[in-house]
């Protein structure tokens, strides 16, 4: 789940704002703390699924892009689910 470049408090920081920004491109509706957790574990489901593709992302921006892209899939998932 975290680089060996990126700490916790900038782990938070970054899944904080890459949640906020996926949660902008879904249009979804999601508090700070939902949008810190969406972009942490976002970015470890993105970071495992481009590690699969042999892509991967180092350092913050990195780790923005992962969450981002995670962050998406896991609302996505969550809308499929509720249907």
């Amino acid at each position: 789940m975290e680089d060996a470049q990126i700490g916790w408090i900038a782990a938070i920081i970054i899944g904080g704002l890459a949640g906020w920004i996926a949660s902008g491109v879904m249009k979804s509706d999601t508090g700070v703390f939902m949008n810190i957790i969406l972009g942490i574990i976002g970015a470890a489901i993105a970071s495992a699924i481009f590690g699969m593709l042999g892509v991967s992302f180092a350092g913050w921006l990195g780790y923005l892009i992962a969450g981002i892209v995670g962050a998406c899939i896991l609302i996505w998932g969550a809308r499929a689910i509720r249907g």
